[in-house]
């Protein structure tokens, strides 16, 4: 099948506008405990996917020498996923969303150090400029209540780890099985505090955290269908707009609007990322996933 730039654009969109609602629902079910978002999110995940694999007659828990590396690609999916949705149960969603998506900088600087992928001359004023923009959303402050911010921005290491372990695994282990052991990982991670505490979530909201492991797992199917369909040094800048959808979700819903510094830093990310994207484009390299 040949590219379709276009498609793929609106694919990425829907995938963006996916996820936006997941972290929607996370910041409406207030009562229930992180961990157990985490969990329900994941368990609907891992049936789709589970019958994914039983429809295609294939075994995801056939062993291979890459075991431990998907293993540990969950183990860093879970600890992203875990903090995000803290981030975003104590901040703006705009800004929580901002924060995870400075998960392509850290790739930048992990993949060589992991990798020994080379690093351009051109990526130094790109990481320059997303770090500033992380201090002026995060706004150190010697107190608690950076708390969060710091999370959000651990989120985002973390999912940058995950995506430097997938990126090890291209090509020799496929997509839907990698997924799979992440949900498989943050699901069974979260069993122990569910058993120490567990808060029965009411009906309600038992039912939007099952929609949200449905969106989820759809915005990561739809993500991975645009990188088929278009490269990735095309698209991967429209990642962006999951910022963009929960901006406006967050204002519409709670009145939610960033503060000057804020707006600043996360302006200054976007502008960061563009910058990359554009050199990518120039030097014909593939860039991180979003």
């Amino acid at each position: 099948m040949g590219d379709n730039p276009t498609r793929a654009v609106l694919t990425i969109l829907l995938s963006g506008l996916c996820f936006a609602f997941v972290g929607m629902i996370v910041r409406i079910t207030v009562e229930v405990p992180v961990y157990e978002k985490v969990f329900f999110r994941s368990i609907v995940s891992l049936a789709i996917l589970g019958a994914i694999a039983v429809r295609n007659r294939e075994n995801p828990f056939r062993r291979s020498p890459r075991t431990p590396f998907l293993i540990l690609r969950g183990i860093f999916g879970t600890t992203a996923m875990t903090l995000y949705f803290y981030a975003i149960a104590n901040l703006t969603l705009a800004d929580a969303t901002i924060l995870n998506k400075l998960s392509p900088f850290f790739v930048i600087v992990f993949a060589p150090l992991f990798l020994k992928e080379k690093l351009s001359r051109y990526v130094a004023p790109a990481l320059v400029a997303a770090f500033v923009g992380a201090v002026l959303v995060i706004k150190p402050q010697l107190d608690f209540r950076a708390g969060p911010a710091l999370g959000g921005l651990l989120s985002a290491a973390a999912s940058a780890s995950a995506y430097t372990v997938v990126r090890s695994l291209r090509g020799k282990e496929p997509p839907y099985k990698i997924v799979f052991y992440f949900a498989l990982v943050s699901t069974v991670a979260m069993i122990p505090p569910m058993i120490v505490h567990f808060v029965p979530p009411a009906p309600g909201a038992l039912l939007l955290l099952l929609l949200a492991g449905a969106l989820a797992t759809a915005g990561q199917l739809f993500l991975t269908l645009a990188y088929h369909q278009a490269p990735a040094t095309k698209i991967s800048i429209f990642n962006y707009a999951h910022v963009v959808f929960a901006l406006v979700i967050g204002f519409a819903l709670w009145r939610e609007l960033p503060d000057t510094l804020a707006i600043v830093g996360g302006g200054l990310i976007v502008v960061a990322a563009a910058y990359n994207h554009w050199r990518v484009l120039a030097e014909r390299v593939v860039p991180p996933p979003a």
